[in-house]
C-alpha cells in the first residue's frame, strides 16, 4: 500500500457511500483519464475480466462470431469469448516481444475471411507488461476493418512509442487484482474512445436498468461496477505507480545481474526499441540442454523449497484442455517459451533480504 489508501477509504465510510458508487468512483475513473491522456473514457468494474467482456459486448460480438486472441495469455483474456457463445481463434506469439505474432494474425484474418467467417474482434495482449508490436497489429486491424480489444491488464505505465498502452485499441482494460502493478484489491477498468461508449459499459454493468421510476430492462444486465471502498484504495494506489513502476525497473536489473554470468540463462528483455515495460513481471529463459539439466520446474522447485514462489510462464491457450479443439495459427513460439520459461518474483515490495534469499538459492542451484 502506498499510505493514502485509508484516507480515501475513511473517507468513504464517513460520507457512507459505501455502494457501487461515489465519489471515490469518480475521482479514481478521472485520475486514470488524465494519466493515459489521448482523450480516453474510463469506467472503473469490478475486474479486468469483466471488462473484457463488456468490450467484446460494445464491439458487437455476439454468439456464433469469430474473435481472434493471443494464445499466449491468462484464460481471462479468452473466456469473455466463451461468455457471449462467440469463438476463440488463437494466434500464436512472436519472439521479440512474445505478443501476438503479425505474420500469423494477418494468415489468420486472410484465411478466415476465405472461410467465410470474418473475426469481429481482435484481442491483443501486452504480455507482463511488455508492449506488443500494436503499431504494426493497428495497421493490420485496419486493412481489414477489425476492431481491436487491447488487454492492458499487466500494462499500466507501460509505453509503446512514448504512448500509454491503454489508449491504442478500439477499447481497452486494466486489471487491478492483487497480482498487479497497483491494486484495488479487486477490480478492473474499460477505457473507450467516446463518452456514449462508457456511459453503455456503465449502464450495461449495472444491470441495464432503463430510465424509468420502477425497474425495467431491455436488455442482458451484469453485476461489474466497481465499489466505492475498491476506488478509494485505487485513488492511493495512483499515488504511487511512478514510484511502482521504477521499483519493478530495479527489480528487473536485479535479475539481470544475477543471471549475467550464469550461460543460457536470459533474463527476457523486448527487442522492439519503441516499446518502454513497466516490468510488472520479470521472466527468464532456460536452455536445459547446456545447464546440466537444470530446468525451468527444477529451479521454480529448488526456490519453492526456499518458500520463494515463482511460476512457468502462462500456459498457451491452444494447448488448454478447454481451448484445444478451437483454431490455431502459427508455431511453436509460445509452446517453447512455456517450455523453458520462470516467472521470478517481481514484487514491488521485495527487501534487500528477499533479494538476498533468491540470489542465494539461485547460485546454489547453478553452482556458482
Amino acid at each position: 500500500m502506498g499510505g493514502n489508501e485509508m484516507n480515501y477509504i475513511q473517507e468513504a465510510f464517513d460520507t457512507n457511500w459505501i455502494a457501487p458508487v461515489g465519489e471515490n468512483i469518480n475521482v479514481f475513473e478521472q485520475e486514470l483519464e488524465t494519466y493515459l491522456g489521448n482523450k480516453k473514457y474510463v469506467a472503473a468494474l469490478n475486474s479486468g475480466t469483466a471488462a473484457i467482456h463488456l468490450g467484446l459486448i460494445l464491439l458487437g460480438v455476439r454468439a456464433g462470431d469469430e474473435v481472434i486472441c493471443q494464445s499466449m495469455t491468462f484464460a481471462a483474456s479468452a473466456n469473455p469469448i466463451l461468455y457471449l457463445g462467440a469463438k476463440p481463434v488463437f494466434i500464436d506469439s512472436e519472439t521479440k516481444t512474445w505478443n501476438i505474432c503479425p505474420i500469423a494474425l494477418e494468415e489468420a484474418i486472410t484465411d478466415r475471411i476465405t472461410k467465410g467467417k470474418k473475426p469481429k474482434a481482435i484481442i491483443v495482449v501486452h504480455l507482463y507488461g511488455v508492449p506488443c508490436q500494436i503499431e504494426l497489429i493497428r495497421a493490420i486491424a485496419d486493412k481489414y476493418d477489425i476492431p481491436i480489444l487491447e488487454d492492458s491488464a499487466e500494462a499500466l505505465g507501460s509505453k509503446y512509442n512514448d504512448r500509454p498502452c491503454g489508449t491504442f485499441g478500439d477499447i481497452a482494460i486494466f486489471s487491478f487484482n492483487g497480482s498487479k502493478i497497483i491494486t484495488t484489491s479487486g477490480g478492473g477498468a474499460i477505457v473507450t474512445k467516446t463518452k456514449q461508449f462508457k456511459e453503455k459499459a456503465i449502464f450495461l454493468a449495472t444491470q441495464a436498468k432503463d430510465n424509468r421510476p420502477y425497474y425495467q430492462h431491455s436488455e442482458v444486465g451484469y453485476n461489474y461496477r466497481m465499489s466505492n471502498i475498491s476506488a478509494a484504495i485505487g485513488r492511493g494506489q495512483m499515488e504511487v505507480l511512478d514510484s511502482r513502476i521504477k521499483l519493478r525497473r530495479k527489480i528487473n536489473v536485479f535479475y539481470k545481474d544475477l543471471f549475467k554470468d550464469i550461460p543460457d540463462v536470459t533474463v527476457f528483455e523486448s527487442t522492439d526499441k519503441a516499446g518502454f515495460s513497466n516490468c510488472w513481471l520479470t521472466t527468464i529463459l532456460i536452455n536445459s540442454n547446456n545447464n546440466k539439466g537444470i530446468t525451468n520446474e527444477v529451479l521454480r522447485l529448488a526456490l519453492e523449497s526456499e518458500n520463494i514462489e515463482s511460476r512457468l510462464l502462462w500456459k498457451p491457450m491452444h494447448l488448454q484442455p478447454l481451448f484445444i479443439n478451437y483454431p490455431y495459427y502459427g508455431g511453436n513460439v509460445s509452446e517453447n517459451l512455456f517450455k523453458k520459461g520462470l516467472c521470478m518474483p517481481s514484487g514491488s515490495n521485495l527487501t534487500d533480504v528477499d533479494r538476498e534469499r533468491i540470489s542465494k538459492t539461485v547460485k546454489s542451484v547453478f553452482e556458482i
